[in-house]
């Protein structure tokens, strides 16, 4: 690995924004065909992201986070992990989804089954989180239990540079210093947490940096580089195994990357940022990046491409009609999951629209 100087910090990088590797670099012992997968997996999510935000607007998905430009931090980091180790994620990096698989599950929960989000158990992916850092104290909670358990997995944890700022992030940041937890921090620092600049989240240099406050490492890496991240994560996984508690130490990466799209198709924002800036750091997207690496090591040609670009068309197509095939909804999902019990006047209002239904049939309720 190797640093370049970006106000002081030491910042890991492997490739450069032309996918040349940067001096005194190494780059990680991956196969030929690993290398490909991480490039086929961050073009797989970069072309499911545009189709999903294409079908939020035309009404057949909710409210989307775009992931565009965050493909090197999520994939590289994914490609670091055992199946076994769990992922803790906030709610765009879609990416580990592509990697650990049951894509056409997660689509549904963006199409409102709340039910799809629970299958990502099944692959050691924990529940996407929408409310801020909220996910991060449970990270902690788990790789603990584990460590006592004494099961030898990591638990990698994502949240945005907004995060930060949080009180559950702290929380948790000093109990998996106090006990040696299973942790690997990583902090998608895309510079805005919706509207809020980077500099008005936090008066210290970097964000890495936060994890010395807890005594444990912080690092900060190029996360438009997917072998650095890789490089970083791996080495963090492996020292939060640890074969002994001695060795077993907690890691926050800080992975500083750009969020090219809206905050969610909610939002607009060319009202607080130059379309100049996001122009800018598309000069160094990630996988254009890579490209250029593989096909100047003879791991990527044309031909490869090709069929890269038709496999991934038709995979998420496939994903996309089976999501949309195989869910029905159920009016009464309305009142799930909010109570373990459901209060009187939440049960009376199921009751009424069950009523409803029944006496009119859905059809007529859906007649606009």
């Amino acid at each position: 690995m190797t640093t370049d100087r970006t106000r002081g910090d030491d910042r890991v990088q492997v490739l450069d924004a032309d996918g040349q590797v940067v001096d005194g670099a190494t780059v990680p012992a991956l196969s030929d065909e690993a290398f490909v997968s991480i490039y086929h997996d961050m073009r797989f999510a970069r072309h499911l992201d545009e189709r999903l935000i294409s079908l939020q607007r035309q009404g057949r998905l909710g409210t989307y986070s775009s992931l565009a430009g965050q493909e090197g931090s999520q994939i590289g980091s994914m490609y670091a992990l055992d199946e076994a180790d769990w992922v803790l994620y906030q709610y765009r990096e879609h990416g580990t989804v592509v990697v650990r698989g049951r894509l056409a599950e997660y689509l549904q929960y963006w199409m409102g089954h709340e039910s799809a989000n629970a299958a990502l158990a099944d692959v050691n992916i924990a529940p996407l989180n929408i409310t801020i850092a909220d996910h991060l104290p449970h990270a902690v909670g788990m790789a603990w239990a584990s460590k006592l358990k004494g099961e030898g997995k990591a638990f990698v944890s994502h949240f945005g540079d907004g995060a930060t700022s949080e009180g559950d992030f702290h929380e948790a940041m000093n109990f998996a210093g106090v006990f040696d937890t299973p942790n690997v921090f990583v902090c998608n620092n895309n510079q805005w947490a919706i509207s809020v600049p980077r500099e008005r989240q936090t008066a210290s240099a970097t964000l890495a940096q936060k994890a010395e406050a807890y005594g444990f490492e912080g690092i900060q890496v190029d996360g438009m580089d997917p072998l650095a991240m890789y490089q970083v994560t791996k080495h963090a996984v492996e020292k939060a195994r640890g074969e002994t508690d001695d060795e077993r130490r907690p890691t926050m990466i800080e992975a500083v990357q750009y969020r090219f799209g809206a905050h969610t198709t909610a939002d607009d924002p060319s009202v607080y940022r130059e379309e100049r800036e996001v122009e800018e750091w598309k000069e160094k997207d990630p996988i254009p990046r890579l490209e250029r690496f593989l096909r100047d090591t003879g791991r990527l040609d044309d031909e490869r491409v090709d069929a890269i670009e038709n496999e991934i068309e038709a995979g998420v197509a496939e994903a996309v009609e089976t999501a949309e095939g195989s869910a029905e909804a159920d009016p009464d999902d309305l009142f799930a999951d909010a109570y373990a019990e459901l209060p009187d006047r939440l049960r009376d209002q199921r009751e009424y629209l069950r009523e409803l239904r029944e006496r009119h049939g859905d059809d007529a309720l859906l007649d606009e």
